[in-house]
């Protein structure tokens, strides 16, 4: 569904209050100088949010089925019948694999609420260590694989422990000042503490989808198919999981988001001007007008993130192969336009403004690009280091769900352990957004009003106005320097001619 685009925002440091419109954002009444924002609290994106819903109906519906189909009685829906085609018909019921899925749930639960509880006093150390310790748990998991005798994911695990290795040794310059970004980002959701109980509330909501989610797991893995058709039909229901995941985690980011938002521009949560009940007016706002623009929004902005990380990586480190760079230039433009209209800041704009999903993502990214913060941006790499976290978390979950298997149902190691692993993930990752969000959060209100952040935390003010500045200095020489390698390239050439 195509929305006509809101108002933009307008700042002004010289609008006195009188003059300040008073529209009603997450429940507020009025704005400090300085921050002016437009609302249109219309139902956004709706035709995503019945895209959605639509899919949750059916997808549980066939979740009920494929259970119910195999619990405690082979058949009870007589299905088989219509996989009589099937090759390697194999029997089992749904109860022989739903509790090893239970026990990934527990774990990622038991991960997540960790998480919760040391985000104050251990945060920084928790993703010091989820970044370093990737690496070799990945190793650590191809031994295991090539021991049980699965050489495809031993391999493909081997692989990513290289390509981990490797993106943490291209940044580890840069891993200072993300852990600078993070560290804020942490003191200011510790001073939030209601933003950790709204992320332990979806956890719950997901452990409740995921109950059912895995009672129709547990049911394809024993469904009387071969194992192509059970691949296939476990690829389809993990690409439900992940969207319904990434759904939810996207409404906690709007939440804490819009929260955060409010604290800075209000100098605290203690202010006066502070709006009643901000934390309920964000979740209702989240959950009715702005829902369709996160399921939206959560279908894309993921996998294009991963895939901008993945060139800038790979653009870096061309060498002089002018037909390799020039393939490689036109994929990063094109993810630069796709992340112009698919980004996480998006979030921030919708919690606070009521915008649709692509107006928000443009106005955003308009935003940062005017500014110069989105050179700051390119080089914070928080959001790679809190998926590392995630990615931890979601595989010492399908790690302990597959030895499971391995001791009661060997030959389903590798189809319960990868679906698990994902479960995990979720699981971890509904509680590392919301310091992903107050990073999203900080950086908003730095590009439209640097002195909020100057008046939160003064020190944390200057560092990162002294990075963006290098930042801004070493992109202004970098075209003086190629244009400089490529004269003295093409002198010698000259004299020879």
């Amino acid at each position: 569904m195509t929305d006509s685009p809101s108002p933009s925002p307008s700042f002004s440091a010289y609008d006195s209050p009188a003059e300040l419109p008073h529209p009603n954002v997450l429940g507020s009444h009025s704005y400090p100088p300085g921050i002016s924002p437009t609302v249109s609290r219309h139902w956004r994106d709706v035709f995503w949010l019945l895209i959605f819903m639509a899919h949750l109906t059916v997808v549980g519906f066939a979740l009920g089925v494929f259970g119910l189909n195999r619990f405690k009685k082979k058949d009870r829906l007589n299905i088989d019948k219509y996989t009589m085609g099937f090759l390697e018909n194999k029997d089992g019921l749904t109860e022989d694999y739903w509790p090893v899925y239970s026990i990934a749930a527990g774990v990622g639960a038991a991960l997540g609420w960790t998480w919760l509880l040391l985000l104050g006093s251990r945060a920084n150390q928790m993703m010091k260590f989820a970044v370093h310790l990737l690496t070799t748990y990945l190793a650590v998991v191809s031994v295991l694989c090539f021991w049980i005798k699965q050489f495809f994911w031993g391999v493909a695990f081997a692989i990513g422990a290289a390509l981990q290795f490797l993106y943490v040794i291209s940044i580890i310059d840069r891993l200072p000042f993300t852990m600078l970004v993070l560290q804020g980002a942490a003191k200011m959701v510790q001073n939030l503490p209601e933003v950790t109980r709204v992320a332990s509330m979806f956890m719950l909501v997901m452990l409740l989808w995921l109950a059912l989610w895995s009672f129709g797991a547990g049911g394809v893995v024993a469904l009387s198919i071969g194992d192509g058709g059970r691949w296939w039909l476990l690829v389809v229901l993990s690409i439900s999981l992940f969207w319904t995941g990434a759904v939810l985690c996207n409404v906690v980011h709007v939440i804490v988001s819009g929260m955060v938002f409010l604290v800075l521009i209000h100098g605290g949560r203690e202010a006066a001007s502070m709006p009643h009940k901000p934390l309920m007016n964000s979740l209702r706002y989240s959950m009715t007008t702005s829902f369709g623009s996160i399921c939206y929004g959560s279908l894309f902005t993921a996998a294009i993130r991963t895939l901008r990380w993945k060139i800038r990586g790979l653009r870096s480190k061309i060498g002089k192969n002018e037909c390799l760079l020039c393939c490689v230039d036109f994929l990063f433009h094109l993810v630069e336009f796709l992340v112009r209209w698919f980004n996480k800041y998006a979030y921030v704009q919708i919690a606070v403004y009521g915008k649709n999903f692509n107006h928000s993502a443009k106005d955003a990214w308009e935003l940062f690009q005017s500014t110069g913060v989105e050179s700051l941006i390119a080089y914070d790499c928080s959001g790679a280091v809190l998926l590392m976290g995630a990615l931890l978390g979601g595989l010492i979950a399908g790690t302990c769900a597959a030895i499971w298997t391995w001791i009661k149902h060997p030959e389903r190691v590798v189809m319960v352990g990868s679906t698990a692993m994902l479960m995990g993930m979720i699981l971890v990752g509904l509680t590392v957004v919301v310091v992903e969000s107050a990073v999203t959060s900080i950086y908003i209100c730095y590009a439209e009003d640097p002195s909020l952040i100057n008046r939160w935390d003064a020190v944390f003010f200057t560092q990162i106005s002294e990075k963006l500045h290098q930042r801004l200095q070493h992109r202004s020489l970098r075209p003086r320097e190629l244009l400089r390698r490529r004269t003295d390239e093409e002198t010698p050439e000259a004299v020879l001619t």
